[in-house]
């Protein structure tokens, strides 16, 4: 509702409540009860002729009630029962006392009733029925203002609250429906634009999404090319050499070559925020695979021990490379020691302990530095984006296994659990 209504209808409220006010102050003046001082006169001209036969049944009626007694005070006739018929009632009453005479004596006397009283009700009356009626029209105004408010504000912004969970919840198709009747019609084009502005923002950002994987995938291309030629050169290497340390050496940067190769798509079409993308196909591996993968990793020779008895597990090779090279570059990097790897049956699982003395990580840790960005307090200084073992408890948890950190006194210990096949 405009405020000009607003206004207009405080103003004609406000003039009927001084009308009423004034009416109900000054009622009486309106209405002043009659004097009848005529009939008075009148009245008392026939009683005195008709003194000496007077009965009730002669009594005349009159426009106002009235008694009449004798001189002794004995009541001969009242118009009605709830009128005054003594002298002393008619004076605690108010009431007119006029005196019969008939030949100079005083024969009796005529009590005429005061209706003030009624008349002071029938004037409360009235100034209720104004009072209340100017009430109930205000009653009726406030109702159809609040079913205006309902219709015209309420309803409309339920409307627009809608319209703001649809957007906050991701929907940009709905259009919000057009009313320019109701008091946010102004807002409401608004809203829809801003809501055609979010789903072109959104169309943008896809766009530039898919703009940056395109541009990975080109530069996985091209950094595929180097390791095809580094392949290649290692190839004709282990071809040529006879030194069957550099035979094995050569052979070994070969694997790394191959790996690099199946993990650079990954690696560059999956953002750090998009990790679960990365795709994990486990299959049956003999724990033999297992075993090389573990010396393979091992290019500084820091493990002194690593027993792997023979059965099937169920893991991905290519995740099972990642998994056992994070832990050991980590071993590597943070502690620098020797090496240990135990393993046995437990409850249908391989378990297998990879174990450094590099003196572990706090206590309170330990449930952290698997989280995705979390690295403990002993990696300050050295390079890292705490993602590795987060990857690591990934695949082991996609392969059906179980990745989990302990201190071991001397330094830490990474449990992996595989599944028998």
């Amino acid at each position: 509702m405009k405020t000009r209504f607003i206004v207009l209808y405080a103003v004609i409220f406000l003039l009927l409540s001084i009308a009423v006010t004034l009416h109900v102050l000054h009622g009486g003046k309106a209405q002043q009860m009659p004097q009848h001082t005529t009939e008075i006169n009148r009245l008392l001209i026939r009683l005195a002729d008709d003194w000496d036969s007077f009965t009730a049944q002669d009594a005349p009626s009159e426009a106002f009630d009235y008694a009449v007694i004798d001189r002794d005070g004995a009541l001969l006739f009242a118009t009605r029962q709830d009128i005054s018929t003594t002298i002393s009632a008619a004076t605690s009453h108010y009431d007119i006392i006029r005196d019969i005479e008939k030949d100079g004596e005083i024969v009796g006397r005529l009590i005429v009733h005061n209706d003030a009283e009624r008349f002071r009700r029938e004037s409360a009356a009235r100034a209720a029925g104004l009072i209340g009626g100017l009430s109930l029209l205000m009653l009726a105004a406030s109702l159809g203002y609040c079913i205006y408010l309902k219709k015209r504000v309420v309803e409309p912004f339920g409307k627009l609250e809608g319209f703001a969970e649809k957007i906050a919840a991701g929907d940009l198709e709905t259009p919000l429906e057009m009313d320019r009747d109701n008091i946010f019609g102004a807002f409401t084009e608004s809203f829809d634009i801003m809501r055609e502005e979010l789903k072109a923002s959104r169309q943008r950002e896809e766009a530039a999404v898919r703009s940056r994987k395109e541009m990975i995938a080109e530069l996985s291309h091209d950094i595929k090319t180097p390791v095809a030629s580094i392949k290649a050169m290692v190839d004709f290497l282990e071809l040529t050499t006879e030194d069957e340390a550099q035979r094995e050496t050569l052979s070994a940067i070969n694997g790394k070559a191959d790996q690099i190769n199946k993990l650079v798509s990954d690696l560059f079409h999956a953002t750090l925020e998009e990790l679960e993308q990365l795709e994990v196909h486990p299959e049956e591996l003999p724990s033999s695979e297992l075993a090389r993968i573990i010396l393979e990793s091992d290019h500084l020779k820091k493990i002194v021990q690593a027993e792997i008895p023979d059965c099937v597990i169920l893991a991905d090779p290519l995740r099972l490379e990642q998994i056992i090279g994070n832990l050991i570059s980590n071993s590597y990097k943070y502690a620098d020691t020797e090496i240990t790897v135990d393993s046995r049956f437990e409850e249908h699982t391989l378990l297998v302990e990879l174990s450094d003395k590099g003196g572990g990580v706090p206590d309170a840790e330990i449930d952290l530095i698997t989280e995705k960005f979390r690295r403990g307090s002993n990696a300050a200084g050295k390079d890292g984006a705490g993602i590795g073992l987060y990857l690591s408890r990934y695949f082991m948890t996609k392969m059906g296994g179980e990745l989990t950190c302990r201190n071991n006194g001397e330094g830490f210990t990474v449990e992996l659990r595989f599944v028998l096949a």
